[in-house]
């Protein structure tokens, strides 16, 4: 979009990009606990789109949504590294439950049920569904990881990003960890496997998958979570 003048019409761009800011913002949110509002991520992913349009390039080759998406997800990410997002606690409480997952799964030679993954923590399956929703789901390498911790722990991309081998992308390129992520997708329960593809693959949002499934989205993001718990549980070794 150019003005009459032949430049580059930001104030147009801006408002054609904002469901981009959206999306972007939604599908992050549900990897977050929920002390973190959705509107403060729209507002820094806005911040990022117009510092995209103050540094794109048409000789570049890229295409300006490609970029902006970039620009718009590292300003989210930024903003999410200098908060305590996540506090230990919730990471405490993840962490047991891929255990409690891998645990039962050695034992019984399936994945197990909701109630049975309550049980082994010792809590009733109100409370158990309950947690999910508090900690919520978070990707196979944790966004906490991307940066480092309140205890100064050394962050995710600080251990990696200057050792290409050890590069996120290349890693997940390996066909050995390809082929065990998608043999773990595989042996997730139907219900929740089925919520993966929409979310991840279909690029729907909770809300949307709640209302093919007729049920709340809480549940949905109860459901998310315990699906990344058992997809983390699986690849420990890897």
């Amino acid at each position: 979009m150019y003005t009459p003048r032949g430049r580059l019409d930001r104030e147009a761009l801006i408002r054609q990009y904002v469901p981009l800011v959206q999306r972007l913002a939604h599908h992050m949110i549900a990897k977050l606990p929920p002390n973190v509002e959705l509107d403060d991520l729209v507002q820094v992913g806005m911040i990022g789109l117009v510092d995209a349009l103050s540094r794109f390039e048409e000789s570049h080759g890229v295409q300006f949504e490609t970029f902006a998406t970039q620009r718009i997800r590292g300003a989210m990410l930024d903003e999410l590294r200098e908060g305590d997002w996540l506090s230990r606690g919730s990471r405490k409480n993840q962490k047991q439950i891929e255990q409690a997952m891998h645990r039962l799964e050695q034992r019984l030679g399936r994945p197990p049920l909701e109630s049975e993954i309550a049980a082994e923590l010792n809590m009733g399956l109100s409370d158990y569904q309950a947690l999910l929703g508090r900690v919520r789901g978070t990707q196979l390498v944790y966004l906490e990881d991307i940066g480092a911790h309140a205890e100064d722990e050394e962050g995710f991309l600080d251990r990696h990003v200057a050792d290409e081998a050890a590069d996120p992308m290349s890693l997940l390129k390996d066909q050995r960890l390809r082929s065990a992520l998608v043999a773990a997708i595989e042996s997730l329960p139907e219900r929740e496997r089925h919520i993966m593809g929409m979310y991840y693959e279909q690029d729907m949002n909770l809300k949307e998958i709640a209302a093919v499934l007729g049920v709340t989205e809480s549940r949905v993001c109860q459901l998310h979570s315990q699906s990344i718990a058992r997809l983390r549980a699986k690849m420990r070794s890897h």
